[in-house]
């Protein structure tokens, strides 16, 4: 275990190393350029897509791969799903979620469109910001139900909160219920944010 989390830890390291000399290089390549709000709604950009791909990673992971399958896991294995998996991905999950929503607020606040997006652009009618607008509050609610219904009841559901067998059981369907309806939502704010960007 020691050996795969050192393995991972020097993976990250050098993942970021190759994206500092990309970055120096693209900066000398360019005579470099100044660090103003253009600059800045870069790497909120970036940090949106980077932290948005682990949140949503995640809950596919969840939906698609974990749910499906745990079935098919023999019994005498299944703690090691609910003691170290899940809670392991469960934090990466809802962190995910709160900077992918910071972020995007960010992005959102650097290039001028916040306001006009969160209130769908109903004033200035803007389709761009309307789109953008869809996505941002769908993010929103998926956010909210990671952070105030997913996980509370996951806590109980994977006994890191002590509860009655009956709760703990009610806890776990309500958590798939949400994180299930997270993924209906998932397809539809990806589409709002890509059409943003690319149709208008």
């Amino acid at each position: 275990m020691g050996n795969l989390l050192s393995s991972l830890s020097k993976t990250v390291h050098v993942s970021l190393a190759i994206a500092v000399l990309l970055f120096l290089g693209l900066f000398y390549q360019n005579d470099g350029f100044s660090f103003d709000a253009l600059f800045w709604s870069w790497f909120a950009r970036f940090v949106h897509v980077a932290v948005g791909i682990m949140w949503i990673g995640l809950l596919w992971y969840f939906n698609f791969v974990q749910i499906p399958n745990m079935a098919r896991i023999p019994d005498e294995q299944k703690p090691a799903i609910g003691k170290v998996i899940a809670p392991a991905a469960l934090f990466y999950f809802r962190w995910g979620a709160a900077f992918t929503v910071l972020s995007g607020l960010a992005l959102a606040g650097l290039n001028g469109y916040l306001h006009d997006a969160m209130t769908l652009s109903i004033g200035s009618g803007i389709p761009k910001h309307t789109a953008i607008g869809i996505g941002m509050w769908l993010g929103l609610i998926m956010a909210f139900n990671v952070w105030f219904v997913i996980w509370p009841n996951q806590k109980r559901a994977l006994g890191i909160v002590e509860c009655e067998p009956d709760l703990k059981a009610k806890s776990a369907r309500t958590a798939m219920l949400f994180s299930r309806t997270n993924t209906l939502l998932s397809i539809p704010m990806l589409l709002t944010m890509v059409a943003a960007q690319n149709l208008y």
